[in-house]
């Protein structure tokens, strides 16, 4: 399967310790600096989990590996793609993600993946315009791939952080 996106630009790891999760990366890989953003809101009008509407909370932390995007995510409350994952594997390496630079390639792709059986578990899209949309992928090794796309407003705030992680 090939989908019309970007080569991976994120890898997420999901976690019930964000900040010993951050010191373990940080020492593993270097990673000088985190930006934690808590109890991201994912409402139902906006979110649908295995189809029906959703309501969760979780907190994030990001930081950057060169161009990669290392993302932590933490859930608090509801429902989710993360929580089962920690219900059923524990903390760990949770998904990869590539963007779609429109909305129209992040819909073909969605179509791709379904034509080649990867169905959507998650999708929706978060404050600041991530629209986004996890596929399970257990077949290529890593349990789901994240197709994103990015509203301009979230890609300066990407590149801010980006450029913090290089001060």
């Amino acid at each position: 399967m090939t989908l019309s996106v970007q080569s991976p630009t994120q890898i997420a790891w999901v976690t019930l310790d964000l900040d010993a999760t951050e010191t373990a990366l940080t020492g593993l890989l270097g990673v000088r600096k985190w930006v934690r953003i808590p109890d991201v809101h994912f409402a139902p009008d906006t979110c649908s989990y295995r189809g029906k509407p959703a309501d969760f909370v979780a907190s994030i932390s990001l930081s950057y590996l060169g161009d990669m995007q290392l993302e932590l995510i933490s859930p608090v409350r509801g429902e989710n793609i993360y929580s089962d994952f920690l219900r059923e594997s524990g903390p760990g390496l949770h998904h990869i993600c590539v963007e779609a630079e429109s909305l129209e390639q992040f819909d073909a792709a969605l179509s791709q993946a379904a034509d080649h059986g990867a169905a959507v578990v998650q999708r929706g899209v978060m404050p600041g315009g991530i629209h986004f949309a996890y596929v399970s992928a257990p077949q290529a090794g890593v349990p789901f791939v994240e197709i994103a796309h990015l509203s301009p407003e979230m890609r300066a705030f990407y590149d801010y952080i980006k450029q913090e992680q290089r001060q």
